[in-house]
């Protein structure tokens, strides 16, 4: 389909965290990341965003229901555990030693990720829109306009 391809907004060096922006838990995650990313390697997008919905669509995937967070890097994507693990790695100690639990085999790993994303709404709650960054993280967003 798009193999080798670059998706939309991204360039070959960028790692992209695409996150559900109405999901409580989701956004929880993006603050823990602003926080703790302090060689700000990481943006975030929404897969609300017209950003978001083309690079879903680039990889081949739904724009209008999105169970799981999506990392991008380059014209890579991984899902679920995956994508977990590939963002905890790269934000360096004390995080990357959760990457131990990678021993568990994947289909059991993402099998557990499912029952949180799954019933992430029941289990975190939603808003009602999708949250904006305040100004001091806004650059920490992917922007098409930027």
């Amino acid at each position: 389909m798009n193999a080798g391809k670059l998706p939309p907004y991204i360039g070959a060096s960028d790692k992209v965290i695409l996150f559900d922006g109405v999901c409580k838990l989701c956004n929880a995650w993006s603050n823990f990341i602003i926080k703790h990313d302090r060689q700000r390697i990481f943006k975030l997008c929404s897969v609300q965003s017209e950003e978001g919905k083309k690079i879903l669509l680039h990889f081949g995937l739904p724009s209008n229901s999105y169970e799981t967070m999506l990392y991008v890097e380059g014209n890579q994507s991984f899902q679920k555990s995956d994508a977990f693990f590939q963002v905890m790695a790269k934000l360096g100690y004390p995080w990357k030693t959760v990457c131990i639990f990678r021993v568990i085999p994947k289909p059991i790993r993402d099998w557990m990720y499912d029952r949180i994303a799954l019933n992430r709404y029941s289990l975190f709650g939603e808003y009602d829109y999708c949250t904006l960054p305040s100004p001091d993280h806004e650059a920490r967003f992917l922007d098409a306009k930027q």
